[in-house]
């Protein structure tokens, strides 16, 4: 059977991270279902991937939209061996100023999306036996992050669901990886209007998301329950474990605030 091809879907599948690990997928013969909002980004994206001589279907759905991610749960009829919940967005602002609608987006798709999905297609993998699912944490998840309030903690519930669902299925013949990047250059921080902050404005601080993914692919391979990808980022967290939240809310309050605030209270000082 080992030669049967097997099957990952990838949601956020056409930029970032995500595209990279469709890649990763695709260089060992998986067939893929790549899933993202835009249906043209999703054709160049397949025919890029195809040119590997696999199958790639592509699915246009807007996940922050409940109704859509039960929607793709229903069209997609074909086996899934592995599933990759990278689908994320995030905005950037104080919360008291930020809409509401667009934080009820982000955690409608980093949240409820992934819980849909995970939910689906995991009862499929137990009546198999065998399965992996690949959720998309970050180092965000363990750190209160102003600037960016909703956001990370959208991560610490991704965190925290895939490392207790892990345990409720430890038995079951699927695995659970949670990858947990840091900043990473991808458009991510342009969606969430993020490029006045000072975390993006150095970006040789950024990681490669090809490297990222790689770390997130070989953890997801091996059942891994989750990686922390860069040694920066390991080492942010180790140190945070050991602060207070305050303490580690005030670092991130003043890593991520915008430039133009840090220069203006420089001027005054």
């Amino acid at each position: 059977m080992e030669n049967q091809q097997k099957t990952a879907l990838i949601t956020g599948g056409t930029s970032g991270i995500g595209k990279e690990l469709a890649k990763l997928f695709a260089r060992d013969n998986y067939n893929l279902i790549i899933v993202a909002r835009d249906q043209a980004e999703l054709d160049d994206t397949a025919n890029e991937l195809r040119a590997t001589g696999i199958q790639v279907t592509t699915i246009a759905k807007d996940l922050s939209d409940m109704d859509q991610a039960k929607a793709l749960c229903h069209e997609v009829t074909q086996r899934v061996d592995v599933l990759v919940n990278d689908a994320g967005m995030g905005v950037y602002g104080l919360f008291k100023d930020n809409e509401l609608e667009r934080e009820l987006g982000i955690i409608h798709l980093n949240i409820c999306a992934t819980v849909i999905l995970t939910k689906h297609f995991v009862k499929q993998m137990a009546g198999r036996g065998e399965g992996k699912v690949l959720n998309l944490g970050s180092v965000a998840g363990k750190l209160p992050g102003p600037w960016q309030a909703v956001y990370h903690a959208t991560k610490a519930f991704v965190l925290s669901f895939t490392t207790a669902i892990r345990e409720e299925m430890k038995d079951s013949g699927i695995t659970f990886t949670a990858l947990m990047p840091g900043a990473t250059d991808t458009d991510f921080f342009n969606k969430a209007g993020m490029q006045d902050s000072k975390i993006v404005q150095d970006k040789a601080a950024l990681a490669d998301p090809a490297d990222v993914a790689k770390d997130g692919y070989e953890a997801l391979m091996a059942g891994d329950d989750r990686v922390i990808s860069g040694f920066k980022n390991k080492v942010q967290v180790d140190m945070s474990n050991l602060m207070p939240d305050s303490a580690v809310a005030h670092t991130m309050y003043e890593q991520q605030k915008p430039v133009e605030q840090e220069q203006q209270q420089n001027d005054h000082q």
